[in-house]
């Protein structure tokens, strides 16, 4: 049985970005075993791009359960993602993923 990371989650994930992950889940094949992986990538000139993904809990992932979905940070990123809002758009100008690093509160 999985066990998962006691602390409060350290980004915020709007109810609609919620539902598209867990449609994207159930019609994607997601494997059993997987959750959603938030993380970051580079941070040099061009700045902190933020990852999202399916993938399976790795060795130094802090481990997180948010509506029945399991989320995964890599311990060396929950500073990067606290205060982040991740939702979702749909939308003429956007569709997708959108991390809102204003949500800060």
């Amino acid at each position: 049985m999985a066990s998962f990371h006691q602390s409060i989650l350290p980004l915020s994930i709007t109810q609609l970005a919620l539902n598209q992950i867990a449609l994207i889940k159930a019609t994607k094949n997601i494997p059993e075993g997987y959750g959603l992986r938030v993380g970051v990538r580079g941070s040099g000139c061009s700045g902190t791009s933020f990852v999202l993904g399916f993938d399976q809990k790795k060795d130094g992932d802090n481990e997180y359960l948010v509506e029945g979905i399991p989320v995964y940070i890599e311990k060396k990123h929950v500073l990067y993602v606290a205060g982040v809002e991740l939702d979702y758009e749909d939308s003429e100008e956007v569709t997708g993923f959108i991390f809102n690093t204003n949500a800060a509160s």
